[in-house]
């Protein structure tokens, strides 16, 4: 009881703990669901040598991530374990089968600020039942009935209390490898020897998993403001007529004059769609309306720190084509003043790795002037 006791208040803590963590708003991995198999060996603790009680295990499960610290999954453990009399040298077997509900508490994101790891350390603790059945091997002994009653014929059912450690790869990629230790406490009917004490079963397991449904954090692209360049007019004083005194009228009069604009749109990591609405694509479009024979170049970059040169290649012109998409639908602009390139990771424009999953715009064009002169007749 006292083992039981203290499985519980652990697992609740973990619990606990995983509910406290706040939400991860970095650009990172924010929760995803898993599949894994594994495989290994298993002992269920007795006074016989441990050498002797080595047996293959096998395991299933389903599992998902809710935060980047906190877990749950379905496990499914099972094969055959094995049990003996040293006194005797006499050994028997049996199959079992132990479903599991297990909470998982990821340390490694608990206790760092990095989005990605290597290497991920994960404590974990679970409730669940044992089936045991095929016991046969003990039957066949003829075992006095004083000495091992035997409790299956009773009842085959035991609970099951889980604490272990876990090591995973990277969680970030699509598959991952794993090594996981588990301590399990049974009733003592586990190995049909009745000794009003629990039974421990230890598993050591390599395992494959996949990861899917991934959900990354998006945070909002940054706006860097930009002064647009305006040409402005110098006019040259007129000195007055040294002597006869005209007459002055107000007369309307235009001028051209080039102008440009040069704009950056930055983006969240596998990111190439814009907000809605747009502050620096309403300025674009702005532009485009208020002046004539506009030219636009949308070159669109991708980070070099993340991915390799063909993803990256293909998310860099997603972004410069879905920024002139989105002109077009949005704001009606004409698709044939507009030219999109992609420079992939081939390029860095900026120092920060970050900053460069970006497009950049830059339009020219001629801005018609109004303006209201006097005259002289």
């Amino acid at each position: 009881m006292k083992h039981k006791n203290f499985f519980m208040t652990a697992a609740l803590s973990m619990l606990m703990v995983g509910a406290a963590q706040a939400q991860d708003t970095r650009d990172a991995l924010k929760s995803y669901s898993f599949v894994e198999a594994q495989g290994g060996v298993q002992l269920t603790s007795t006074d016989v040598k441990m050498d002797k009680l080595i047996t293959p295990t096998a395991a299933l499960s389903i599992g998902h991530f809710f935060t980047p610290v906190v877990g749950a999954r379905l496990h499914v453990n099972a094969w055959e374990s094995k049990s003996g009399f040293s006194d005797i040298d006499k050994y028997y077997k049996w199959k079992y089968v132990t479903p599991d509900l297990d909470l998982l508490i990821n340390l490694t994101n608990l206790f760092s600020k990095k989005s990605n790891h290597a290497l991920n350390v994960m404590l974990l603790g679970g409730v669940g039942l044992t089936y045991a059945w095929d016991n046969d091997e003990l039957k066949d002994l003829n075992m006095p009935a004083t000495r091992v009653p035997l409790a299956w014929d009773e009842n085959r059912l035991s609970h099951n209390i889980r604490a272990g450690l876990r090591l995973e790869t990277d969680v970030t990629k699509p598959f991952g490898v794993s090594l996981e230790v588990n301590a399990n406490s049974k009733d003592d009917r586990f190995n049909s020897k009745t000794n009003d004490a629990d039974d421990w079963q230890f598993t050591a397991m390599l395992g494959l998993n996949f990861r899917f449904g991934k959900r990354y954090s998006k945070p909002a692209p940054v706006v860097v403001p930009v002064v647009e360049e305006v040409v402005e007019e110098q006019t040259a004083a007129v000195a007055p007529a040294p002597v006869v005194v005209k007459e002055k009228v107000k007369k309307e009069v235009t001028r051209e004059e080039p102008v440009k604009l040069h704009k950056e749109v930055f983006y969240a990591i596998r990111v190439s769609e814009n907000e809605t609405p747009s502050a620096i694509m309403e300025q674009v479009a702005k532009f485009i309306k208020e002046n004539k024979n506009v030219k636009v170049s949308i070159v669109g970059y991708a980070d070099k720190g993340t991915g390799n040169a063909r993803v990256n290649k293909m998310y860099a012109a997603k972004r410069a084509d879905q920024f002139k998409k989105d002109l077009v639908n949005r704001h009606g602009i004409d698709a044939s003043i507009i030219t999109t390139d992609s420079k992939g990771d081939t390029v860095q424009p900026f120092a920060e790795n970050d900053k460069n999953r970006c497009v950049i715009i830059d339009a020219e064009g001629i801005k018609v002037v109004k303006e209201i002169i006097e005259v002289e007749e």
